[in-house]
């Protein structure tokens, strides 16, 4: 074995020691470099044996040697590392400290940054949801406007992270936007002052006198406080406190688990909310609901689609198993597994796969999805803009899958989930193999 080799070798089976040592409290033994028996774990499980260490040590040393481009051995490894924890599952991922962040704000639902969502546009990116009372708002930016530089740098729409990352930054930090307007020649020029940002994961409205609607984009650490005042707010209105509720989990692709259980709590009495079975004591878990009904048995609908994941199917399967309400739209993403953060050295993270998740009937719905009691056909259109002018039609008006919930909640009477469940209906776990 060449030198180079050797050392390459020794590099890698240091920082495979390192990380044995960091979770044991004695020393391994030597072992023979020849050899091809594993190398002893404080556990008594086997370890990596020596001829895999050694081919990856050979694999770093010819790509070291022979790729088109330098790339030096730390690269390396965080590729290594990488690659190791995505080929487990679709769901299990390395973060580097920039991501890690990332993960903390989308969770915790705060960031200093002007308060917009965006989407690929043309020659830009397009602002499909600008945030109440936020530094955007106050600049004068608008729904619909398309974003076409930061800071006099041109955005590239196929880079929409890297767009939003230019958009985050320090709080008081000012950020300069060229905007494309419809029916305006030129473009606008704003300047923003950067603020600390609430993502806003529940936007709500009064559909009609008698019924409300709840859209939840996300799951947050804050998402459970949001959706109960704006039940509060709905609950003021003229016409008193809602007969029903649309609630629209249509693209929410999930978020902090907690959430999701806290929300379906708050619309049950009694019964089980999730079940999780995983190898630690930690990743198996039974959620139940405790008594009290924030909206004192007010009819639920559901609407979901292909892109409702995760926590967003925990709730829809709560709700729907202890029929409290019923389900429209499309089949569900099909995301049965829950993952843990688990933080490492330097800023950095593992986010794995710890235990798979089970539907109050004990069904998973892991790449099956759940079937809606009413499935809607035709194309699916994404839920309509609720940031218009206040002389638009009515949101019932504006998205066809909103209006056909509305009538499910007019058209019933009674408890409207009444018969979902029950003998002879499709169960929950109705679904397509993929």
């Amino acid at each position: 074995m060449s030198v180079r080799a050797r050392l390459t070798l020794a590099l890698v089976l240091g920082i495979l020691l390192g990380l044995s040592l960091s979770v044991a409290d004695r020393v391994l033994a030597d072992r023979d470099p020849g050899s091809t028996a594993p190398l002893a774990h404080p556990s008594g499980r086997s370890a990596l044996p020596w001829s895999d260490a050694r081919l990856l040590a050979e694999v770093m040393q010819r790509v070291r040697d022979n790729y088109v481009d330098p790339v030096d051995d730390h690269t390396l490894m965080q590729n290594a590392i990488r690659g190791m924890v995505e080929a487990l599952d679709d769901h299990s991922t390395f973060l580097n400290p920039e991501e890690f962040q990332d993960m903390r704000v989308s969770t915790s639902g705060e960031y200093a940054g002007i308060g917009i969502e965006v989407a690929p546009g043309k020659d830009g990116v397009s602002v499909v949801r600008r945030m109440p009372n936020s530094p955007a708002e106050h600049a004068g930016i608008h729904t619909g406007d398309v974003i076409v530089r930061i800071d006099d740098i041109a955005v590239d729409p196929a880079d929409l992270d890297g767009a939003i990352a230019r958009m985050r930054g320090p709080e008081g930090s000012a950020i300069r936007l060229a905007v494309r307007r419809a029916g305006t020649d030129g473009l606008l020029q704003f300047k923003v002052e950067r603020a600390q940002v609430q993502l806003q994961s529940v936007v709500a409205e009064m559909l009609t006198p008698e019924y409300g609607y709840l859209r939840i984009t996300s799951f947050t650490d804050s998402t459970a406080q949001e959706l109960e005042r704006s039940i509060e707010t709905l609950k003021r209105s003229p016409g008193g406190a809602p007969q029903g509720y649309v609630i629209d989990l249509r693209n929410n692709p999930g978020g902090v688990l907690d959430a999701a259980v806290q929300i379906a709590d708050d619309f049950l009495d009694h019964g089980t909310i999730v079940s999780a079975e995983g190898r630690t004591d930690e990743a198996r878990f039974r959620m139940e609901a405790t008594p009290g009904d924030i909206t004192k048995g007010a009819k639920l609908v559901l609407l979901v689609n292909g892109g409702s994941a995760s926590a967003s199917e925990i709730l829809a399967a709560a709700l729907h198993d202890n029929r409290r309400a019923t389900l429209i739209g499309r089949r569900t993403y099909g995301k049965g597994s829950v993952q843990t953060i688990m933080p490492l050295a330097d800023g950095q993270a593992l986010k794995l796969t710890t235990s798979r998740y089970f539907t109050p009937a004990g069904t998973s719905i892991n790449r099956i999805g759940i079937v809606p009691d009413t499935v809607l056909e035709g194309p699916e259109q994404p839920p309509a803009d609720m940031d218009t002018p206040d002389d638009s039609p009515t949101l019932a008006k504006r998205d066809p899958q909103v209006s056909v919930a509305l009538q499910a909640l007019s058209g019933h009477s009674g408890q409207i989930a009444r018969g979902a469940g029950a003998a002879g209906t499709p169960p929950l776990a109705r679904s397509l193999a993929q």
